[in-house]
């Protein structure tokens, strides 16, 4: 499998941690992403959320898998400001991971398909992670499920729901959501990799993002999707 070294600072001692994550740098190091392969096949994660029914589990289809610097290999969905790792939802009242889902075969597991760590480990291999500019883009993939990124502009009191285009790794191991400048587009239909594009984190009016069934009933003014953007916003 291909190794990389981190752009994380160094340190020999695990009793080193971060500040912000609270994680050891030897952790955060190992879990850097360092490849990505997009779910093709329609494979789900299941989640659970005590707020609207404990004994019921909702199903949310899976954007990509991840590679990590460590090795192992988890699955990612757009959730809240950003992409999450399906394992690190944690909390009950939002929602809390119970495994992954293969509707094909009514299937509940809980480590990533033995074809999709293959895919990445080769891809990885091939294309010899290295660590150099942490901005360098590694990768582009697109958008597949429909993910729909919201901005607020608190001046005017708008909502605008616009498209995920593609989602860009770094070579830090960060991935950005990437919109279309609609003032900057030259040519249709927009690709990943175009100049208009731009990263959703450096846009000051986004807030979250929503799949697209929950993007379309929002747009449709929904009363139920309505509340819960209500909600979301005062929390």
């Amino acid at each position: 499998m291909a190794t990389v070294t981190s752009d994380i600072p160094d340190s020999s001692s695990h009793n080193v941690v971060d500040i912000f994550s609270g994680k050891a740098l030897a952790e955060l190091r190992g879990e850097q992403i360092i490849r990505l392969a997009p779910e093709y096949d329609g494979l789900c994660m299941l989640y659970s959320n005590r707020h609207t029914d404990p004994n019921k589990l909702y199903s949310m289809k899976i954007l990509c898998w991840g590679l990590r610097a460590d090795g192992e290999v988890v699955g990612f969905v757009p959730w809240l400001d950003r992409l999450t790792p399906c394992p690190a939802l944690d909390d009950a009242g939002t929602g809390q991971w119970e495994g992954y889902y293969d509707s094909s075969a009514d299937q509940i597991f809980f480590d990533a398909p033995c074809h999709k760590v293959a895919e990445l480990e080769n891809a990885a291999d091939y294309f010899n992670a290295r660590a150099d500019n942490p901005q360098r883009i590694v990768q582009e993939i697109p958008d597949t499920i429909g993910t729909h990124a919201m901005l607020a502009d608190p001046d005017d009191d708008t909502l605008v729901l616009t498209e995920v285009l593609s989602w860009r790794l770094l070579n830090d191991g960060v991935i950005e959501a990437m919109l279309i400048d609609e003032n900057g587009v030259e040519s249709t239909p927009v690709m990943p990799g175009d100049p208009c594009l731009y990263a959703a984190s450096s846009d000051s009016r986004f807030r979250y993002f929503f799949q697209h069934h929950i993007a379309n009933q929002i747009k449709s003014e929904d009363p139920v999707a309505l509340a819960a953007i209500a909600m979301l916003f005062e929390s």
